[in-house]
């Protein structure tokens, strides 16, 4: 720390030597950033706060069911627009701007210089600024003032021209979907009514393999009705077709023979119609009962008196006939059921080796005709929502925007800060002058010191130094007065800048 002290002492003592030199470098650096600064127009700002209200009656109730945007998404919508070069062009022709450019270039030079000059910003929920700086504070509010007209009108005449834009959009749209979606409903009716018994899913047989599983089916079915017959054959077999009973009177049996044949027509009835052979045959015999015209098998040859021993009809033979019957009836119906599914599931066989595809085909004209009508449903749902944001925007504003802070004229400068600059001007003007005199100091190659001379490796017997007493006080003091008063020059001429600043209200 000693050293250190030491080697510090020893360069302020040989910069004590270029301290004039170091005045005159202040000096100018001072003055000339001085100059500079205080001559360096004055810029001002103008903005405007607008507050964008979302939360109305009308938002409320529409949300959800309009098309609906974020408000960032349509500031930034409507700022990109404001901020293009026909925006840009249109705020220019409308504000003192005009007056800057004179040819085609400056133009573009101008509008491409106020894209970055013109500050869109938000300042919390809902809260959004335009700013812009000039030199001029009429300009500065001239062109705030046109802009936040612009966005003010292009928000709901843009919200218009947006909604008039979707229309047509999904109008023509939706046409090119109808078109589709009839073309791929005639490809996919023509297929299935060509196809329909083969397809499986679709309104006829169900396919191939339906119609071999309905082959199986009746099959088995005609099985058990071949087996059902042959039980019931076995039965009627074993079951005698007559029965004996006790003997009676001529009268007593027709009586019982009519009555018999009446419930055998009545069976023959519930399964055959009126015109039938077998009825017309049991209605002829119940007549010739009735008239007396039947013979009587069991009357004697004189043909009165009860004799013993009479047969009559076992009517359990009788309906085991008749379920024989039904069921030989249930086998040809069967059989010729079976045939004809025989003959479906041969052709429908031949119709899927002839065109092996047509499985892949159906899956494809199936899946464009949904993904057509998901598409024009989802784009008719859009257009109902879009003619409801219509209607909204027609009847009240969703997003009402209100004019918080309208655009001022601004009467003080917002940059430069001169304060600021002239005090880091004064702290280089010093700098540089210190900076100088030590630069001098290690430029030059006088020996201050008898330790420079023994640093050459020749013996050094001793130095005498110049004696502060035989310097007068007077001269020692002038000279150290006139180096106090040059150093504080810059100083004062500092304060006196300060003070002309904050009197002008610049700072």
């Amino acid at each position: 720390m000693y050293q250190i002290q030491i080697l510090v002492q020893k360069q302020l003592k040989a910069a004590w030597s270029y301290r004039w030199p170091a005045v005159l470098l202040s000096w100018l650096v001072c003055a000339g950033g001085w100059y500079y600064v205080m001559r360096m127009p004055n810029v001002y700002e103008a903005s405007a706060r607008l507050y964008f209200d979302t939360d109305g009656m009308v938002a409320s109730l529409m949300r959800g069911l309009t098309l609906d945007s974020s408000l960032a998404a349509q500031i930034e919508a409507l700022q990109r627009t404001l901020l293009s070069r026909p925006g840009l062009e249109k705020l220019i022709s409308k504000t003192d701007l005009e007056l800057q450019v004179n040819t085609p270039a400056e133009r573009v030079a101008l509008a491409d210089r106020l894209a970055g000059e013109v500050k869109f910003g938000g300042l919390g929920r809902n809260m959004f600024q335009i700013s812009y700086r000039s030199t001029s504070p009429k300009l500065a509010y001239d062109v705030v003032q046109a802009l936040l007209t612009a966005f003010v009108e292009g928000k709901s005449g843009g919200t218009r021209s947006d909604l008039e834009s979707a229309s047509r959009f999904l109008e023509s749209q939706l046409s090119l979907y109808e078109r589709q979606l009839r073309e791929a409903e005639r490809r996919r009716a023509e297929f299935r009514a060509k196809y329909m018994d083969v397809l499986p899913g679709e309104g006829g047989g169900g396919g191939v393999a339906a119609a071999d599983a309905r082959v199986k089916t009746l099959g088995g079915q005609l099985e058990d009705a071949q087996t059902r017959r042959a039980t019931i054959e076995k039965e009627l077999n074993a079951t005698p077709p007559l029965l004996q009973t006790e003997g009676e009177s001529a009268a007593t049996a027709r009586a019982t023979r009519l009555r018999e044949a009446e419930r055998q027509l009545m069976e023959l009835r519930l399964r055959f119609t009126d015109a039938h052979p077998e009825v017309v045959a049991q209605k002829s015999l119940i007549a010739a009962i009735r008239s007396g015209a039947a013979p009587e098998p069991d009357t004697d040859v004189r043909g009165s008196g009860p004799r013993p021993g009479k047969s009559v009809p076992n009517p359990v033979y009788e309906q085991m006939k008749v379920r024989l019957v039904e069921t030989d009836t249930s086998i040809a119906a069967l059989q010729r059921q079976i045939t004809d599914a025989i003959r479906d599931r041969d052709r429908l066989e031949a119709i899927v080796k002839s065109a092996p595809g047509l499985v892949a085909e159906s899956i494809n004209l199936n899946r464009d005709y949904d993904v057509l009508n998901r598409n024009y449903n989802e784009l008719v749902s859009r257009r109902e929502a879009m003619r409801m944001s219509a209607a909204a925007e027609n009847s009240a504003e969703k997003v009402k925007v209100q004019i918080v802070d309208p655009p001022l004229v601004p009467q003080a400068p917002i940059a430069p800060k001169r304060t600021l600059m002239l005090t880091s001007v004064l702290v280089a003007g010093l700098g540089a002058g210190l900076g100088l005199a030590l630069l001098l100091v290690q430029l030059d190659q006088s020996f201050h010191t008898t330790d420079d001379l023994r640093h050459l490796g020749y013996p050094v017997v001793g130095g005498v130094s110049l004696l502060a007493a035989s310097v007068p006080f007077a001269r020692r003091a002038i000279t150290v007065g006139t180096f106090v008063l040059a150093a504080v020059i810059p100083c004062l001429a500092y304060g006196g800048l300060v003070v002309h600043l904050a009197r002008n209200g610049l700072t």
